[in-house]
């Protein structure tokens, strides 16, 4: 049976957190959103360890929307855990932050980071902005195939 491929939600800020699953609502963007709050939890999520032990390791999701500033492991020394892992290194990876730093820009890059987005203040720009990265993201990009283990 085929689901929908969830979109995994990185965001240690429960006001972003609400306004990002409002806007893609508001967005039509219909993808179930998974939201975890540090990148401890993200990591867990990914491989199916801890509290989502339960879970298929192969159910990847679309997308990650990855925060950089957070608390227990930092987005940035996430995403090195995601490329370095054979069953992840492909998984979709959009920066969504508020850093505008240089360095953060060119360490996300450097680690293969398939995007990177600022996080808009204003509700009407993060809906905008919402909508466009569901819609390239969920309907126009073509993922990479996945490739037998």
């Amino acid at each position: 049976m085929m689901h929908e491929k969830t979109i995994l939600l990185v965001e240690d800020d429960d006001g972003d957190a609400d306004l990002a699953l409002r806007a893609f609502q508001r967005a039509k963007v219909t993808n179930p959103l998974v939201r975890v709050r540090d990148g401890e939890d993200a990591l867990d999520y990914l491989f199916a360890r801890g509290k989502y032990a339960g879970r298929d390791v192969c159910d990847l999701p679309a997308v990650t929307l990855l925060d950089i500033n957070m608390p227990k492991i930092g987005g940035l020394e996430v995403l090195k855990a995601i490329r370095a892992d054979e069953r992840t290194k492909h998984l979709l990876v959009v920066m969504l932050t508020s850093s505008n730093e240089d360095k953060d820009r060119a360490s996300a890059y450097g680690h293969f980071a398939n995007s990177y987005v600022l996080k808009p203040a204003d509700y009407d720009e993060f809906v905008v902005a919402a909508s466009q990265l569901g819609r390239y993201w969920m309907i126009l990009n073509a993922p990479p195939p996945r490739m037998a283990t």
